[in-house]
């Protein structure tokens, strides 16, 4: 048995997770339309690589990664693309974001695919790259891009891997449903993990001991493998990443800390099916086990959901029942949030669709007055101080919210499940994060804007002392060149070699000397390469969105290099 520690707080909300694992995984129909937004995950925004009308397959790539941390998408299935622009998208304001519509064929025919059997003798490299180009990203949380959570560097050695098979939120059960039928090739994706990691020494699964039909189905694949099963008491918020180290290990991870400063990797039971998919099979993230429960469906079930399907489909297809659904909320009853519109499409983080009715969560009281009760810091799982923060996000006191680690806050909504006087606290705490976050962005704007004004001045300053020198010199050698002929003048007149010599100082004052011609160089290589980048940047952009300028911007990268190109010799042959 492995020894469990206790974190502080959490509170016990009704379960409500027996009604939607009565029957296995299901399937639905194919939609007509599918919307997959180009921003399902943390980082930058895929980049669409496909265009109107075209025909994709199943598996597909249709919008490329934009950067390190950023991960691509692919077709859920075969259709055509019909719309690449803005549409609503999952999110509690009902924001509005890029996403690419395919409208389905109905043949659902792939793309061709193979994967690798024998991952153990595949370099860690090249199994991060097939995790990369498959798309997969944290699909129990935030959406961090799972390849650059598993690249922590040589510098910090992983020792531990956690697999996160928590899944303590209310309602939601499509970790629990996976591993009931998925176990082998759940342990399968641990491997696969294991051998990118370089075989940690512990690889622990941390399961709550709610979940007994789940641990069972585990049990026989997890022998004589080296991966050991924690079960530890239900509680809510187990399933927090800080929260399952400090059960499973008995360590904090300090504010501003990553789990990899510590030796540990945390991975979700998702996240680890879905790298087994992309490694052994070779199919990218397309879909994902989703809950459909609440009283306002009337068949309450986990099925195996296409990313990019509307929420109105699944609803649909569950005889869901408008009238007495209080709200729709995708994801759990206390992490979630209420969507304006069941037409946003199921994205990759998504694993909870909740319909309830009334009965089950009624409409919002209004707020009362705080009567300082101390119940939220009793339920805080990070030890933090609710009644606190709320003040100082009421007065937007943002100095004192970070004084008081506001941004060690999980969102878990344990303070405001507690409240006797129905305050949102969370909602709160991401307002004062957004606001804190926003003026922190500012400031990082205007402390360029100021630093690229003050080098203007100073460029403009040393240019006119270097003016300034030069008109002195040429006034010098005016003067040496009146008193040379004054001179001569008044011994019978000049001579040529006079003449000369004063033409020469008149020359030479003219003329810069060495150190400014290569100080001027070194400027104006430095401003050509910056308006090299810029072309370059301008460039890519345009060839990313196919736009009818790129040959134009191409023209002003290649006539900006031959500049830069002309300086750089002149440089070298004033330094020869």
């Amino acid at each position: 048995m492995n020894r469990t520690w206790v974190t502080p707080g959490g509170v016990h909300p009704p379960e409500n997770k027996h009604q939607s694992v009565t029957q296995q995984i299901g399937s639905l129909p194919i939609p007509d339309k599918l919307v997959i937004p180009l921003s399902q995950h943390i980082g930058a925004a895929a980049a669409a690589c496909v265009e109107v009308g075209q025909h994709v397959l199943k598996g597909q790539l249709i919008a490329e990664a934009a950067g390190v941390v950023s991960i691509p998408m692919h077709a859920p299935t075969s259709g055509t693309i019909s719309a690449i622009e803005h549409r609503p998208i999952a999110h509690a304001s009902g924001m509005l974001a890029p996403c690419i519509e395919i409208t389905s064929d109905g043949a659902d025919s792939w793309i061709e695919h193979q994967g690798i059997s024998d991952y153990e003798h595949t370099s860690p490299e090249k199994l991060l790259e097939i995790v990369a180009n498959a798309g997969i990203t944290g699909m129990g949380g935030a959406g961090f891009p799972s390849a650059v959570k598993l690249n922590p560097g040589r510098q910090r050695p992983i020792d531990t891997l956690i697999i996160n098979a928590t899944e303590c939120e209310p309602y939601i059960t499509a970790d629990d449903s996976a591993i009931r039928e998925r176990a082998g090739e759940i342990v399968d994706g641990i491997k696969i993990l294991s051998a990118i990691l370089g075989h940690p020494h512990n690889i622990l699964i941390g399961i709550e001991d709610n979940k007994p039909e789940a641990i069972a189905a585990l049990q026989p694949h997890v022998e004589s493998t080296g991966i050991s099963i924690v079960v530890f008491p239900t509680k809510y918020p187990s399933g927090g990443e800080k929260q399952l180290i400090y059960i499973l290990t008995g360590k904090e991870l300090p504010a501003g800390k990553l789990p990899a400063d510590l030796g540990m990797v945390c991975i979700n039971i998702g996240t680890t099916y879905a790298i087994k998919r992309a490694v052994i099979d070779g199919e990218p993230l397309i879909s994902r086990v989703t809950t459909v429960t609440g009283e306002a469906v009337g068949t309450q079930r986990n099925y195996d959901v296409l990313i990019g399907t509307p929420v109105s489909h699944l609803l649909a297809h569950n005889q869901f029942d408008q009238e007495r659904c209080s709200r729709v909320i995708m994801g759990g009853p206390m992490m979630g949030f209420s969507l304006p519109s069941a037409e946003v499409p199921v994205v990759k983080t998504t694993n909870c669709i909740l319909a309830p009715s009334y009965a089950e969560i009624p409409e919002d009281e209004p707020a009362q007055p705080c009567i300082r009760c101390g119940m939220c810091a009793e339920a805080c799982p990070v030890s933090l101080l609710p009644q606190q923060l709320f003040w100082y996000a009421q007065a937007q006191d943002h100095d004192r919210l970070e004084a008081h680690n506001l941004f060690d806050c999980i969102e878990c909504g344990a303070c405001s499940y507690v409240c006797p006087s129905n305050i949102p606290l969370v909602q709160y705490y991401r307002s004062a994060k957004g606001e804190i976050r926003q003026a922190h962005d500012e400031k990082i704007r205007s402390d360029h804007a100021r630093e690229r004004f003050e080098f203007h001045k100073a460029r403009i300053e040393q240019a006119e002392q270097e003016k300034e020198a030069k008109r002195a010199a040429r006034r010098e050698a005016a003067q040496q060149a009146k008193s040379a002929t004054a001179t001569n003048g008044s011994s019978g007149g000049s001579s040529a070699a006079d003449i000369i010599a004063a033409a020469q100082a008149r020359a030479a004052a003219k003329q810069a000397s060495p150190e400014d011609q290569r100080a001027k160089l070194e400027r104006t290589i430095a401003a050509t390469e910056q308006r090299l980048q810029l072309a370059e940047e301008k460039l890519a952009e345009a060839v990313a969105s196919n736009s009818d300028k790129q040959s134009v911007f191409s023209a002003a990268v290649e006539n900006t290099r031959q500049k830069l190109e002309q300086s750089k010799s002149k440089l070298a042959e004033l330094a020869e």
